[in-house]
């Protein structure tokens, strides 16, 4: 990847409501089953996701990492039926809570193509990280293209086996 990159979008159109859509990426129990990296395990938080300003905890799991961790997400975006996105934080290592978040962010913008059509765009971007031991210790983009890419292909499956 270049240096200069700072983002990854992917796009992908959905033969369902746009409605449906939000309603699963706004309820945190259901982000396992979209998650294209295979890290999130599960929601701590049941609430749906209301408006910018909220935050989520979820229990993640990856090597990288340690093995499992929880993550504070920060969310950052919310326009219903529009747009929802989050930045995460992992959790100190003594169980206390981060006070804001690191710097990448997860960014779902969705676009009716009318009443059984939308197309979702999904960016992960880490445009706003600026903590030099975190650039030092993590190569981005951390996520591929490609589980982006799966990430939507589950989304799609999650948002039809309602």
């Amino acid at each position: 990847m270049a240096d200069e990159q700072t983002h990854l979008t992917v796009t992908r159109t959905l033969d369902v409501p746009v409605k449906d859509v939000f309603d699963v990426l706004t309820l945190p129990a259901r982000h396992h089953e979209f998650d294209g990296s295979d890290t999130v395990r599960a929601a701590d938080d049941t609430e749906r996701i209301t408006a910018a300003g909220q935050k989520f905890v979820m229990n993640m799991h990856a090597d990288a990492m340690g093995g499992d961790y929880r993550t504070h997400n920060f969310v950052t975006a919310y326009d219903e039926n529009k747009m929802v996105g989050w930045k995460p934080a992992p959790e100190a290592a003594d169980g206390s809570a981060p006070q804001g978040p690191l710097g990448w962010e997860w960014l779902y913008e969705l676009t009716s193509h009318g009443s059984d059509s939308t197309e979702v765009s999904l960016t992960y971007s880490w445009s706003d990280l600026t903590d030099p031991g975190v650039l030092k210790q993590v190569t981005f983009p951390a996520i591929p293209r490609e589980a982006l890419e799966e990430s939507l292909n589950r989304l799609a499956a999650a948002v039809t086996a309602d």
